[in-house]
Parts: C-alpha cells; structure tokens; sequence
C-alpha cells in the first residue's frame, strides 16, 4: 500500500484514516446477515421473501431484489466464504482500481448476475426458480476482474493448494457453465455466478480498458482531456514558457506540497494504475529523499 512508505506516514498523518470500501462491504454484509439470525429468532418479518431474488418476487413486481439479493445468505458458513472471498479479492483489486472502480465491479457483476438468474427462473422455473441470495455473484465478479488484470498472482485454494487467479478464473467460469447447461446441483446458483463472471470480465474490457465510468461519465472525459493535456506538454505541444523547476530543485516541504499531495490524491481517487510514468518517478523520488534523511 502506497500509504505504508515511509515518506507517506508524516504527509498525511494529518488525514483521517478511510475505512476500505472491502471493510465496508463486509461489514454490511454481516450486519444484514446478524439481523437475519435476530429476526429468525425474535421478529419474524418476512425478510427472506422480500429481499432475496425469487420469480415470485419479480412478477409481483419486486424489482429491488435484483439489488438486495447480495446482502442476504443461508447461513453461517454461506456467509463466511462470501466474506473470505471478497476479503481476499477485494483488497488487492481495491489497491489497484480504487474504491470506486471496485464497488462499480462488484455491484455491477451481482447485478448482471442476479439478472441472469432470474431470467432463466422465468424461463425454466423447475431448475433456477428457488429463491437465491448471498454475496457470490459480486465475489465472482471480483475474481474475474483480478484474474485479468493479474494472471499471475496467487491464491492459497482451500487454504492449502497455491494456485493463480488466471487458473481459478477458468475454473470457476467452467464449473458455472456446466451446472447452468447441466443444472442438476441445487441449492447452488450457477447462473449467478456466471452472470457475476461475464460482469467482471466485461468491465475489465469495456469499461476499464476503453476509460470509461458505469455511473458517472463526465468525470472520465475531463480526466482523459487532461491526460491529453499532459502528453502534449511533455512533448513539448502548445504555448511556450519558461521552464519551472524542476521535482528534484524543491525544498523539501514544497516538494510534498506540490508534487505529492496531487498524486496521493489521485491515488485515493481512481487507484495506483491511473499515474503516469512522471507521476511514479515522483513518488520513487520522494521515497529516495525520505531514505536520505
């Protein structure tokens, strides 16, 4: 994390420590699932029918448990690796993306999933249309948009066989397509966890490749004139002007202010893969002066 380097820990100690938004989906998560037990036990409100994804649901109009579906699980172990998978999914994508790409990956797949599988419950009722809930959809989304942008990296299966994302993605997308065409294990909705996996997949490549946002589309153009901006200044385009000093002629103090603070913003912002290589070589420089001192 770019927050642990030394030259990180005197800057911005001022700043009020964010909770990650992998702690909060967490966090929600077990919140909803602590008063599934407690409304089991002592309310009795029809929770379950009311927000988990069934056909009954939808033809009565529910549309909102396309959403709500994803905050409810079956039970404890159903739960824990929902929260297990997004704890080791979320942190490294949320590190690279930033908090809002990944709660775009997350929501969007759990969308797209429960999409899918409520329309195959309307189509084949007998197979797909038992009420489906859990945070699976999203997770596998998580994967799939890891598993792209970093084949390589690797997981512990199981807790016990070390195997990399790119495997575990096919794998995964095998496992899905099977039990959808062949839907005979209940219980288990593989038609969300495919629509989870075709929604992660698709962001990677539409939407995080082309620099596009799924909610807000503004920002993302103003951001890319400004890279345009940069590009055509570093090769020398536009008006001329008196050169500026350059990073390495600041004092100290300035140097943080003005070429550091900008780029851990953009960090917080849109995540570490939207520097640019000048923006790097600050950081890297800022760390060379820290290690100096």
């Amino acid at each position: 994390m770019i927050a642990d380097r030394p030259y990180m820990r005197k800057a911005a100690s001022w700043h009020l420590p964010r909770p990650s938004a992998t702690a909060v989906l967490i966090a929600v998560n077990l919140a909803v699932f602590v008063f599934q037990n407690i409304n089991a036990v002592y309310l009795g409100w029809p929770v379950e029918r009311e927000l988990a994804l069934s056909r009954a649901g939808l033809e009565n109009g529910k549309i909102w448990q396309l959403f709500t579906f994803q905050f409810l699980h079956l039970g404890s172990w159903h739960f824990i690796g929902n929260a297990i998978g997004l704890f080791f999914l979320g942190r490294p994508l949320e590190s690279t993306l930033g908090r809002a790409r990944l709660c775009e990956v997350y929501f969007g797949s759990s969308f797209l999933g429960g999409l899918l599988q409520a329309t195959l419950a309307l189509i084949l009722p007998s197979h797909f249309g038992a009420p489906t809930m859990g945070a699976s959809a999203g997770v596998c989304g998580l994967l799939a948009a890891l598993a792209l942008l970093e084949r390589d990296r690797t997981f512990l299966f199981m807790f016990l066989l070390p195997v990399r994302a790119w495997h575990l993605l096919l794998f995964t997308l095998a496992v899905s397509v099977f039990f959808v065409l062949v839907p005979s294990e209940p219980g288990v909705a593989h038609a969300a966890h495919l629509g989870g996996l075709l929604g992660g997949m698709g962001y990677v490549h539409w939407i995080l490749l082309g620099e596009r946002r799924l909610f807000d589309w503004a920002p993302a153009a103003r951001e890319r004139s400004r890279r345009g901006e940069l590009v055509r200044a570093a090769r020398g385009e536009g008006r001329t002007r008196q050169p500026e000093p350059g990073p390495e002629d600041l004092p100290p103090a300035e140097f943080i202010s003005r070429e550091v603070d900008p780029i851990l913003d953009k960090i917080s912002a849109h995540g570490l893969h939207s520097l640019t290589e000048r923006e790097r070589r600050i950081l890297e420089q800022a760390r060379a002066r820290m290690l100096k001192r």
